[in-house]
């Protein structure tokens, strides 16, 4: 009897084509955007997803763009600026890629995925944005605006949201209005080179629990740690 041994990753994989609402025709293109730098570290130099990322971010933006020009047709620049940043921010492309499940597909080194890569949010949003230039590639612009527009839907209707845009004003409105001392954020680590780096941010406010999160610059982790705080503890 042939004892047929399952692949988890490869279940993940195809669970998330199914999520994404597409099947590639080139599964190596698939690959290459689920492929993290770390893979190619110590080793001899591999393909990895960060080319990929980069024409993906533009991908989304014109999307966005579109979506919002025609959801939003009395919207002055400034509003419509302020609900893109949102929609195409980091953490809003990592709940996204949270959501179809596409952290257990990352291929990731070990110590990568000891050390949680595949919930980071820097490392999910990155690679979310690699699927979308992947998906371009292999099936036209067309193809591509199908899967984006219901994954994305939940990000248009809170991209007016104060909450989602800007949560260290909110954090800091919350705290003044309930007599808390202002939002205080502290690096609590930095690693990676210095035209890359990844920081890791610790928000607190008051008695409240600290809550930490990783982004690209100081700014954005401070955001996402913001956000995370106002959400745990369900901050009105």
């Amino acid at each position: 009897m042939t004892i047929r041994v399952t692949n988890p990753r490869q279940k993940a994989i195809e669970a998330l084509e199914t999520r994404l609402g597409y099947r590639f025709k080139d599964p190596a293109l698939l690959e290459l955007a689920l492929t993290h730098a770390s893979v190619a570290e110590g080793a001899r130099r591999m393909a990895d997803n960060e080319r990929l990322e980069f024409l993906g971010d533009r991908v989304l933006g014109l999307m966005v763009a579109e979506a919002l020009m025609e959801a939003f047709p009395d919207a002055e620049e400034g509003e419509l600026s302020r609900r893109f940043h949102g929609m195409v921010s980091r953490d809003a492309c990592a709940k996204i890629a949270t959501d179809i499940g596409l952290g257990p597909a990352l291929r990731l080194a070990a110590g990568e995925t000891k050390s949680g890569g595949r919930n980071n949010p820097t490392i999910l949003g990155d690679a979310m944005e690699a699927l979308m230039a992947a998906v371009y590639k292999d099936g036209g612009y067309a193809t591509v605006l199908a899967c984006f527009q219901p994954l994305w839907q939940d990000a248009m209707k809170n991209s007016g949201d104060a909450l989602h845009t800007n949560p260290k004003s909110f954090l800091q409105e919350w705290a003044a209005a309930n007599g808390k001392s202002a939002p205080c954020y502290t690096i609590i680590n930095r690693q990676g080179p210095d035209h890359a780096p990844i920081f890791t941010i610790e928000a607190r406010v008051g008695q409240l629990a600290p809550e930490t999160a990783t982004g690209r610059s100081r700014q954005e982790a401070e955001k996402a740690a913001a956000l995370r705080l106002i959400e745990r503890e369900n901050l009105k």
